[in-house]
Protein backbone atom coordinates (compact mmCIF):
# COMPACT_ATOMS: atom_id res chain seq x y z
CA UNK A 1 0.00 0.00 0.00
CA UNK A 2 1.37 3.46 -0.96
CA UNK A 3 0.44 6.31 1.34
CA UNK A 4 0.00 9.38 -0.53
CA UNK A 5 0.82 12.71 0.30
CA UNK A 6 -1.71 14.96 0.42
CA UNK A 7 -1.85 18.78 -1.09
CA UNK A 8 -4.98 19.55 0.97
CA UNK A 9 -4.62 22.90 2.16
CA UNK A 10 -7.62 23.53 4.87
CA UNK A 11 -9.65 27.05 4.52
CA UNK A 12 -7.65 29.28 7.41
CA UNK A 13 -11.36 30.74 8.16
CA UNK A 14 -13.13 27.32 8.58
CA UNK A 15 -10.63 25.81 10.85
CA UNK A 16 -11.61 22.89 13.39
CA UNK A 17 -13.10 19.61 12.04
CA UNK A 18 -16.79 20.80 12.90
CA UNK A 19 -16.49 23.89 10.69
CA UNK A 20 -16.01 22.58 7.37
CA UNK A 21 -18.30 19.39 8.02
CA UNK A 22 -21.81 21.71 8.42
CA UNK A 23 -20.17 24.36 6.09
CA UNK A 24 -20.31 22.00 2.76
CA UNK A 25 -23.69 20.43 3.89
CA UNK A 26 -25.64 23.65 5.17
CA UNK A 27 -24.02 26.60 3.67
CA UNK A 28 -22.15 25.83 0.35
CA UNK A 29 -24.25 26.63 -3.21
CA UNK A 30 -23.83 23.87 -5.96
CA UNK A 31 -26.42 23.36 -8.91
CA UNK A 32 -27.11 19.76 -9.82
CA UNK A 33 -25.25 19.19 -13.19
CA UNK A 34 -28.02 16.00 -13.73
CA UNK A 35 -29.84 15.97 -16.87
CA UNK A 36 -32.09 13.05 -16.52
CA UNK A 37 -33.56 10.56 -13.60
CA UNK A 38 -34.01 7.14 -14.31
CA UNK A 39 -36.35 5.00 -11.86
CA UNK A 40 -35.27 1.90 -11.78
CA UNK A 41 -37.69 -1.49 -10.73
CA UNK A 42 -35.88 -3.62 -8.70
CA UNK A 43 -36.01 -7.63 -8.52
CA UNK A 44 -38.53 -7.00 -5.21
CA UNK A 45 -41.28 -5.09 -6.94
CA UNK A 46 -39.61 -1.61 -5.64
CA UNK A 47 -37.00 0.85 -6.97
CA UNK A 48 -34.12 2.75 -7.29
CA UNK A 49 -33.29 5.94 -8.74
CA UNK A 50 -30.32 7.09 -10.84
CA UNK A 51 -29.46 10.61 -11.35
CA UNK A 52 -27.71 10.68 -14.65
CA UNK A 53 -25.22 12.95 -16.30
CA UNK A 54 -24.22 12.77 -19.69
CA UNK A 55 -24.08 9.76 -22.47
CA UNK A 56 -21.99 6.49 -21.84
CA UNK A 57 -19.81 6.62 -24.46
CA UNK A 58 -17.20 3.30 -25.34
CA UNK A 59 -13.55 3.68 -23.76
CA UNK A 60 -14.62 6.70 -21.96
CA UNK A 61 -14.99 6.43 -18.07
CA UNK A 62 -18.38 6.63 -16.63
CA UNK A 63 -18.12 7.80 -13.06
CA UNK A 64 -20.67 6.04 -11.01
CA UNK A 65 -21.20 7.44 -7.04
CA UNK A 66 -22.85 6.58 -3.72
CA UNK A 67 -24.17 8.78 -1.39
CA UNK A 68 -23.75 9.06 2.33
CA UNK A 69 -27.14 8.55 4.89
CA UNK A 70 -30.16 10.66 4.24
CA UNK A 71 -28.65 12.70 0.83
CA UNK A 72 -31.01 13.57 -1.52
CA UNK A 73 -31.07 14.05 -5.62
CA UNK A 74 -29.15 17.34 -5.08
CA UNK A 75 -26.24 16.24 -2.69
CA UNK A 76 -23.56 19.05 -3.68
CA UNK A 77 -20.44 17.05 -3.53
CA UNK A 78 -22.18 14.20 -5.57
CA UNK A 79 -22.87 17.41 -8.34
CA UNK A 80 -19.17 18.36 -7.45
CA UNK A 81 -17.72 15.39 -8.27
CA UNK A 82 -20.14 14.97 -11.38
CA UNK A 83 -19.03 18.61 -12.66
CA UNK A 84 -15.23 17.50 -12.49
CA UNK A 85 -15.92 14.50 -14.33
CA UNK A 86 -17.74 16.61 -17.04
CA UNK A 87 -14.79 18.58 -17.63
CA UNK A 88 -13.13 15.78 -18.60
CA UNK A 89 -15.84 14.54 -21.01
CA UNK A 90 -16.86 11.51 -19.14
CA UNK A 91 -20.46 10.62 -18.36
CA UNK A 92 -21.97 9.80 -14.57
CA UNK A 93 -24.36 8.31 -12.39
CA UNK A 94 -25.81 9.36 -8.93
CA UNK A 95 -27.18 6.09 -7.48
CA UNK A 96 -30.02 7.22 -5.31
CA UNK A 97 -30.83 4.47 -2.05
CA UNK A 98 -34.44 3.80 -1.42
CA UNK A 99 -36.36 6.34 -0.06
CA UNK A 100 -33.94 8.97 -0.84
CA UNK A 101 -34.88 10.02 -3.75
CA UNK A 102 -37.94 12.02 -2.21
CA UNK A 103 -40.40 8.58 -2.32
CA UNK A 104 -41.10 6.39 0.64
CA UNK A 105 -39.99 3.02 -1.28
CA UNK A 106 -42.73 -0.10 -1.47
CA UNK A 107 -40.75 -2.92 -0.04
CA UNK A 108 -40.72 -3.24 3.99
CA UNK A 109 -36.84 -2.63 3.86
CA UNK A 110 -35.03 0.88 3.66
CA UNK A 111 -31.52 1.26 2.93
CA UNK A 112 -28.89 0.53 4.97
CA UNK A 113 -24.73 0.51 5.29
CA UNK A 114 -23.82 -2.68 4.55
CA UNK A 115 -27.01 -3.41 2.08
CA UNK A 116 -24.88 -4.17 -1.54
CA UNK A 117 -28.07 -6.16 -3.23
CA UNK A 118 -28.91 -2.70 -5.40
CA UNK A 119 -25.60 -1.80 -6.15
CA UNK A 120 -24.75 -5.15 -7.43
CA UNK A 121 -27.86 -4.77 -9.40
CA UNK A 122 -28.21 -1.34 -10.82
CA UNK A 123 -23.99 -2.12 -11.79
CA UNK A 124 -24.60 -5.63 -13.66
CA UNK A 125 -27.49 -3.72 -15.09
CA UNK A 126 -25.05 -0.96 -16.83
CA UNK A 127 -22.40 -3.67 -17.57
CA UNK A 128 -25.21 -5.71 -19.64
CA UNK A 129 -26.56 -3.12 -21.74
CA UNK A 130 -22.73 -1.11 -21.97
CA UNK A 131 -20.35 -4.79 -21.96
CA UNK A 132 -17.57 -1.89 -23.15
CA UNK A 133 -18.01 0.40 -19.94
CA UNK A 134 -15.08 2.00 -18.25
CA UNK A 135 -16.40 2.09 -14.83
CA UNK A 136 -15.05 4.15 -12.39
CA UNK A 137 -16.53 4.31 -8.65
CA UNK A 138 -16.47 6.49 -5.84
CA UNK A 139 -18.68 6.34 -2.23
CA UNK A 140 -19.17 8.62 -0.01
CA UNK A 141 -19.49 8.34 4.22
CA UNK A 142 -22.19 5.60 4.11
CA UNK A 143 -22.22 5.19 0.29
CA UNK A 144 -18.37 4.38 0.57
CA UNK A 145 -18.78 1.51 3.41
CA UNK A 146 -21.79 -0.20 0.81
CA UNK A 147 -18.93 0.30 -1.80
CA UNK A 148 -15.59 -1.15 0.13
CA UNK A 149 -18.06 -4.01 1.41
CA UNK A 150 -19.36 -4.90 -1.97
CA UNK A 151 -15.88 -4.45 -3.58
CA UNK A 152 -14.45 -6.82 -0.95
CA UNK A 153 -17.34 -9.52 -1.14
CA UNK A 154 -16.79 -9.73 -5.20
CA UNK A 155 -13.28 -9.74 -4.59
CA UNK A 156 -11.48 -11.75 -7.22
CA UNK A 157 -14.72 -11.82 -8.89
CA UNK A 158 -15.38 -8.07 -9.62
CA UNK A 159 -16.19 -7.26 -13.13
CA UNK A 160 -13.51 -6.18 -15.74
CA UNK A 161 -15.28 -3.38 -16.15
CA UNK A 162 -14.30 -1.67 -13.01
CA UNK A 163 -11.64 -0.40 -13.43
CA UNK A 164 -10.64 1.80 -10.26
CA UNK A 165 -12.16 2.85 -7.09
CA UNK A 166 -12.06 5.52 -4.34
CA UNK A 167 -14.15 5.59 -0.58
CA UNK A 168 -14.57 9.05 0.83
CA UNK A 169 -14.93 9.74 4.66
CA UNK A 170 -15.60 5.98 5.44
CA UNK A 171 -17.53 4.87 8.96
CA UNK A 172 -14.96 1.84 7.98
CA UNK A 173 -15.98 0.33 12.13
CA UNK A 174 -19.83 1.26 12.67
CA UNK A 175 -20.22 0.85 15.81
CA UNK A 176 -17.27 2.54 16.69
CA UNK A 177 -18.66 5.60 14.43
CA UNK A 178 -21.67 5.37 16.53
CA UNK A 179 -20.47 4.88 19.79
CA UNK A 180 -17.98 8.07 19.01
CA UNK A 181 -21.26 10.21 18.09
CA UNK A 182 -23.27 9.60 21.56
CA UNK A 183 -21.35 12.63 23.21
CA UNK A 184 -19.79 16.48 22.64
CA UNK A 185 -20.88 18.04 19.68
CA UNK A 186 -21.56 15.23 17.76
CA UNK A 187 -24.91 14.97 18.85
CA UNK A 188 -25.83 17.71 16.67
CA UNK A 189 -25.44 15.42 13.76
CA UNK A 190 -27.16 12.32 15.18
CA UNK A 191 -29.95 14.68 15.85
CA UNK A 192 -30.40 16.30 12.69
CA UNK A 193 -30.12 12.22 10.83
CA UNK A 194 -32.40 10.58 13.17
CA UNK A 195 -35.26 13.58 12.31
CA UNK A 196 -35.42 12.70 8.70
CA UNK A 197 -34.79 8.99 9.42
CA UNK A 198 -37.60 8.57 12.32
CA UNK A 199 -40.17 10.94 9.91
CA UNK A 200 -39.51 8.20 7.07
CA UNK A 201 -40.35 5.17 9.18
CA UNK A 202 -43.28 6.69 10.07
CA UNK A 203 -44.50 7.02 6.58
CA UNK A 204 -43.51 3.51 6.34
CA UNK A 205 -45.43 2.39 9.19
CA UNK A 206 -48.46 3.53 7.11
CA UNK A 207 -47.72 0.52 4.44
CA UNK A 208 -46.24 -1.79 7.58
CA UNK A 209 -47.67 -1.23 10.68
CA UNK A 210 -45.71 -3.92 12.39
CA UNK A 211 -42.39 -3.24 11.22
CA UNK A 212 -41.72 -1.34 14.85
CA UNK A 213 -42.77 0.06 18.27
CA UNK A 214 -43.40 3.68 17.26
CA UNK A 215 -42.76 4.93 20.58
CA UNK A 216 -39.55 3.30 21.08
CA UNK A 217 -38.92 5.14 17.85
CA UNK A 218 -39.65 8.06 19.04
CA UNK A 219 -37.46 8.04 21.97
CA UNK A 220 -34.27 6.91 20.07
CA UNK A 221 -31.40 9.69 20.85
CA UNK A 222 -28.76 7.56 19.58
CA UNK A 223 -27.67 5.68 16.25
CA UNK A 224 -27.41 2.56 18.02
CA UNK A 225 -30.68 3.13 19.60
CA UNK A 226 -32.42 3.47 16.30
CA UNK A 227 -30.46 0.79 14.68
CA UNK A 228 -31.13 -2.01 17.58
CA UNK A 229 -34.90 -0.80 17.50
CA UNK A 230 -35.37 -0.64 13.66
CA UNK A 231 -32.34 -1.31 10.79
CA UNK A 232 -31.32 -4.30 12.75
CA UNK A 233 -34.44 -6.17 13.25
CA UNK A 234 -35.84 -4.77 10.08
CA UNK A 235 -33.42 -6.02 7.65
CA UNK A 236 -31.77 -9.45 9.07
CA UNK A 237 -29.64 -8.34 12.19
CA UNK A 238 -30.73 -9.59 15.55
CA UNK A 239 -30.13 -6.05 16.25
CA UNK A 240 -27.43 -3.36 16.57
CA UNK A 241 -24.44 -5.14 17.33
CA UNK A 242 -24.62 -7.83 14.81
CA UNK A 243 -25.58 -5.11 12.18
CA UNK A 244 -22.61 -3.49 13.21
CA UNK A 245 -19.89 -6.66 12.39
CA UNK A 246 -21.69 -7.56 9.33
CA UNK A 247 -21.89 -4.58 8.12
CA UNK A 248 -18.59 -2.74 8.72
CA UNK A 249 -16.37 -2.26 5.54
CA UNK A 250 -13.30 -2.80 7.70
CA UNK A 251 -13.59 -6.67 7.59
CA UNK A 252 -13.68 -6.20 3.85
CA UNK A 253 -11.04 -4.42 2.75
CA UNK A 254 -8.63 -7.54 3.00
CA UNK A 255 -10.30 -8.49 -0.32
CA UNK A 256 -10.28 -5.52 -2.65
CA UNK A 257 -8.86 -6.27 -5.77
CA UNK A 258 -9.29 -3.41 -8.04
CA UNK A 259 -6.92 0.04 -7.14
CA UNK A 260 -9.04 1.78 -4.71
CA UNK A 261 -8.04 5.13 -2.66
CA UNK A 262 -9.21 5.91 0.76
CA UNK A 263 -9.42 8.90 1.64
CA UNK A 264 -10.23 9.95 5.42
CA UNK A 265 -9.30 13.46 7.42
CA UNK A 266 -7.59 12.41 11.03
CA UNK A 267 -10.33 14.97 12.30
CA UNK A 268 -13.13 13.29 11.17
CA UNK A 269 -15.86 14.21 13.46
CA UNK A 270 -17.78 10.75 12.75
CA UNK A 271 -15.11 8.04 13.54
CA UNK A 272 -12.12 7.78 15.94
CA UNK A 273 -8.25 8.28 15.22
CA UNK A 274 -7.60 4.61 16.36
CA UNK A 275 -10.21 3.00 13.36
CA UNK A 276 -8.36 4.88 11.03
CA UNK A 277 -4.61 3.64 12.54
CA UNK A 278 -6.05 -0.12 12.18
CA UNK A 279 -7.51 0.61 8.35
CA UNK A 280 -3.74 2.17 7.42
CA UNK A 281 -2.55 -1.14 8.66
CA UNK A 282 -4.66 -3.46 6.68
CA UNK A 283 -3.88 -1.23 3.87
CA UNK A 284 -0.69 -1.98 4.38
CA UNK A 285 -1.03 -5.45 3.16
CA UNK A 286 -2.87 -5.11 0.58
CA UNK A 287 -1.21 -3.64 -2.91
CA UNK A 288 -4.87 -2.88 -4.24
CA UNK A 289 -5.51 -0.36 -1.41
CA UNK A 290 -4.20 3.44 -1.87
CA UNK A 291 -4.58 5.69 1.37
CA UNK A 292 -4.80 9.30 1.55
CA UNK A 293 -5.42 10.67 5.17
CA UNK A 294 -4.91 14.44 5.58
CA UNK A 295 -4.30 16.03 8.83
CA UNK A 296 -7.59 18.34 8.34
CA UNK A 297 -10.60 18.36 6.20
CA UNK A 298 -13.51 16.92 8.38
CA UNK A 299 -16.02 14.34 6.90
CA UNK A 300 -16.84 15.54 3.61
CA UNK A 301 -15.42 18.96 4.11
CA UNK A 302 -11.85 19.39 2.37
CA UNK A 303 -12.76 23.02 2.30
CA UNK A 304 -10.01 24.98 0.67
CA UNK A 305 -9.68 28.81 -0.90
CA UNK A 306 -10.86 32.14 0.37
CA UNK A 307 -13.92 33.24 1.81
CA UNK A 308 -15.03 34.59 -1.91
CA UNK A 309 -13.50 31.81 -3.17
CA UNK A 310 -13.92 28.76 -1.92
CA UNK A 311 -12.48 25.31 -3.70
CA UNK A 312 -13.96 22.12 -2.52
CA UNK A 313 -10.19 19.47 -2.84
CA UNK A 314 -12.12 16.07 -2.86
CA UNK A 315 -14.30 16.31 -5.18
CA UNK A 316 -11.57 17.28 -8.01
CA UNK A 317 -9.13 14.93 -6.09
CA UNK A 318 -11.03 11.59 -6.73
CA UNK A 319 -11.77 12.54 -10.03
CA UNK A 320 -7.98 13.20 -11.15
CA UNK A 321 -7.37 9.28 -8.84
CA UNK A 322 -10.18 7.78 -11.04
CA UNK A 323 -8.30 9.31 -14.31
CA UNK A 324 -4.67 8.72 -13.67
CA UNK A 325 -4.42 6.56 -10.20
CA UNK A 326 -2.09 9.12 -8.87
Amino acid sequence: MPELISNFKPAWWLPGPHLPTIWGKMVRRRTPVHDRLERIATPDADHVTLVRMGTITKGVPHLFILHGLEAKIGAKYAHGMLEEARKLGWSGDLLMFRSCDGEINTARRFYHSGETSDLDFVVRRLIDEHPNLHLVMCGVSLGGNVLLKWLGEQGKNLPAQIKRAAAVSVPYDLEAGARLMESGFARVYVRHFLGTLVAKTIKKLELYPDLCDIEELRAARTFFEFDDRLTGPVHGFTGAHDYYRRSSSIHFLDDVRVPTLLMNAWNDPFLPRSVLAAVRNIARRNQHLFVEFPLTGGHVGWVAGQPWSQRYYMEGRIVEWLSTGK
